[in-house]
């Protein structure tokens, strides 16, 4: 049997398949109609002898054994193409005329600060727009066109059409004023269930519906970090802040670090992030390092302010 070649969209159409789990997601995601998301597979299908989906028996197509086979083969072509697309267009533009950057609001304002005003004087003639976004609404930017990198926690996890790099991570500290009910010694577990819990609302919809250290069926949702912080002084309610941004507070007794049962402080790990078919161009790729490099020196600091 003579087997045919099948194209770069026939690929690209297959991947989205077994990515998205249906015809009508993957129709959604490339901006097809569903039936030429369907005859796409089946071209490939003829071209290559084999089914790929099982259709009949389920309301999802399923991979069949022949389909799971493929798969590594037909991500690790269109990777490479992405790939090669991406660094013609790096070789074409040179230095990036401006950088759209979106943080996430957990990230550190001083490094922040830092990391632009030594990029004002590395690249002067590179305009920059920065946003800032909570949660999924950190790569909903990128994946909208918003933005050519971000910095984000790891609330989304691996998105097929996002590249991660890890560059450092945040702490974050269950706080609460000092005469709210769970500051004392000995709290009983499932006892912060029975107060006020202050959250950070996620605008995305990539996430909508998800719940991120949630303890407590009593809760706001507030979409502004530093309102959070401000209600938390005042004593209404408890919840995790960045220990970066409650650090003065707990030193003069403003704020007091809870010692829950559930342990529900944790570390945020930061990413950089980027759209995989967009390779970051000089100037972007030196904010990648330096924001790697500041929040180690960040990290160290809290480390030595955290032992006196």
């Amino acid at each position: 049997m003579k087997l045919g070649e099948p194209s770069l969209d026939q690929l690209r159409i297959f991947l989205a398949v077994a990515e998205e789990g249906s015809f009508g997601a993957a129709a959604r995601r490339m901006g097809r109609a569903v039936s030429a998301v369907s005859y796409g597979i089946a071209q490939m299908e003829a071209q290559l002898g084999v089914t790929l989906f099982e259709r009949e028996g389920s309301k999802k197509p399923v991979l069949t054994d022949a389909g799971e086979g493929l798969l590594p083969e037909a991500r690790a072509v269109a990777d490479g193409v992405d790939a090669l697309v991406a660094k013609t267009r790096s070789l074409h533009a040179g230095l990036e005329s401006e950088v759209s950057l979106v943080l996430d609001v957990m990230f550190p304002g001083e490094v922040t600060a830092q990391v632009l005003r030594e990029f004002r004087t590395m690249y002067p003639t590179v305009s920059l727009r920065l946003h800032v976004e909570g949660l999924g609404a950190v790569a909903a930017c990128l994946l909208d066109g918003e933005a050519e990198l971000a910095v984000g926690g790891p609330v989304l996890g691996d998105h097929p059409d996002l590249e991660r790099q890890a560059i450092g991570a945040v702490e974050l500290v269950p706080v609460a004023a000092p005469d709210h009910p769970l500051a004392r010694k000995g709290v009983k577990p499932g006892e912060s269930r029975e107060h006020l819990q202050l959250i950070l609302s996620d605008r995305s919809k990539l996430t909508e519906g998800r719940e991120f250290s949630v303890l407590s069926p009593l809760s706001w949702r507030l979409a502004d970090l530093g309102a959070k912080h401000s209600l938390l002084r005042e004593g209404i309610g408890w919840g995790n802040m960045p220990r970066h941004m409650v650090s003065a507070d707990l030193a003069e007794g403003r704020l007091v670090e809870l010692d829950l049962p559930e342990k529900p402080g944790a570390d945020y790990t930061l990413s950089a992030l980027w759209r995989r078919d967009r390779r970051p161009g000089p100037a972007t790729s030196w904010l990648i390092d330096t924001f790697r490099e500041r929040l180690g020196k960040c990290d160290a600091g809290l480390a030595v302010r955290g032992a006196t």
